[in-house]
């Protein structure tokens, strides 16, 4: 294996950027009922700017930017390998344990703050991921995409069921899909209704709901991510061996790379866009176009973004404001945890109680806001300590003894 830094600049940029986006895409599901974060029309009457902000998120960070942290969790499961067998140990047990605690936060994460951790997903298919670690570039590749390609079978799959239900004559399937569906696209139906009053409600109400979605709703969400985040994760480790995520390509090489990724990728999707807003946000072609017909275009999309940024920070590496946004990716669990903290301390019941008071248009200043603490955070810590809090935390319960965690120790 190719010995690594265990410290890539370009890569905690990679990082800070990427849970920064999250963020963007998270927020509707923060401030809104769920079925909000595929559909607007689920949050109620659309302004011109309700509609915009939908289509920008759409465009580009829907799925990309949860892409992007996916194949940076996979580089970094190689460095982490490298560096425990350099020193004499065993990296596949290392990687076992720390899956194994980050499975453990983000249970706690998911019952105690917020139904949309992404942390388990991570442990869990970062332990099928550990198969392919020792495979080549292009092997990595292949397997990606065809991991890739398992994935949008089982979304297309899926909303093929629907459309097939939408004609159905049995009136008890009718019934059922109308159900389901009809949430997608109605801020009155009783399901919406029902998870405004639940999140508007106190934090005993709101712990046994995330107790009931984790032994049924969670489960049976897995087949829609699971395939999806491991290609990535491939993607990710054929990066890294490349020297792709290394910063270490020529500026050209990344800005050519960045422009061909998103014109193949944002012409089509500028299309399904147009499609979902002509359709007045009907339910079958959101639901479709956010889960399935998407999907093909965010993979370049996601490499087109890696590209960019690298391609900045080459440029620009020695500003304050790319150390900033390193900063913030070197804190990344931190940063991801604590933004969960405070948006759900924002919009729940048992904080300032905004949960579906917000339109969709204005929730970019929340996310805006939580940039700048994110910025001016991670930097004042970093000065301070040798690891973020979560990540003093993971890595001292991985490595089963106190780590150092001031930076003057």
């Amino acid at each position: 294996m190719t010995a690594f830094s265990s410290r890539i600049p370009a890569m905690d940029v990679l990082r800070g950027c990427a849970v920064m986006g999250i963020l963007w895409m998270n927020i509707a599901a923060f401030a809104l009922p769920e079925q909000a974060y595929f559909s607007p029309a689920a949050a109620g009457p659309l302004s011109g700017g309700d509609v915009i902000f939908w289509a920008a998120s759409f465009l580009l960070v829907d799925g990309k930017m949860r892409a992007l942290f996916s194949m940076l969790f996979g580089a970094s499961m190689l460095l982490l390998i490298d560096k425990e067998e350099m020193a004499g140990r065993d990296g596949r047990r290392a990687q076992m344990i720390r899956a194994a605690w980050l499975f453990v936060f983000g249970l706690a994460h998911y019952l105690l703050l917020w139904w949309g951790d992404i942390l388990m997903i991570y442990a869990l298919v970062g332990l099928a991921a550990l198969l392919f670690v020792r495979k080549e570039p292009l092997s990595l590749v292949k397997w990606a995409f065809l991991f890739f390609l398992l994935h949008f079978l089982v979304c297309v799959s899926f909303i093929a069921t629907l459309y097939a239900w939408s004609h159905a004559t049995a009136s008890h399937v009718s019934a059922g899909f109308a159900h389901f569906i009809g949430s997608f696209s109605d801020p009155s139906h009783p399901a919406v209704r029902s998870e405004i009053e639940i999140y508007q409600g106190d934090y005993a109400g709101i712990l046994l709901h995330h107790i009931a979605l984790f032994g049924g709703q969670w489960v049976t969400t897995l087949p829609f991510v699971i395939f999806d985040t491991l290609g990535f994760m491939l993607l990710g480790m054929a990066m890294l061996k490349g020297g792709f995520l290394t910063g270490r390509w020529q500026a050209e090489q990344y800005w050519r790379t960045a422009r061909h990724c998103f014109l193949m990728g944002l012409i089509p999707m500028a299309g399904l866009a147009w499609w979902v807003i002509a359709s007045g946000f009907a339910a079958l072609p959101a639901l479709g176009t956010v889960l399935a017909w998407s999907f093909p275009f965010r993979i370049p999309l996601a490499v087109g973004w890696a590209a960019l940024i690298l391609w900045l920070f080459t440029r620009f590496r020695d500003r304050s404001l790319t150390h900033r946004i390193a900063a913030v990716g070197r804190l990344a669990l931190s940063n991801y945890l604590g933004t969960s903290l405070v948006m759900s301390a924002t919009f729940y019941g048992w904080g300032l109680g905004l949960f579906g008071h917000v339109r969709y248009s204005q929730l970019p200043l929340f996310v805006i806001a939580a940039w700048a603490v994110m910025l001016l955070w991670s930097p004042f810590w970093q000065k301070r300590f040798a690891l973020g809090p979560m990540e003093w935390l993971w890595r001292t319960l991985a490595q089963g003894q106190a780590q150092k965690i001031r930076n003057s120790d």
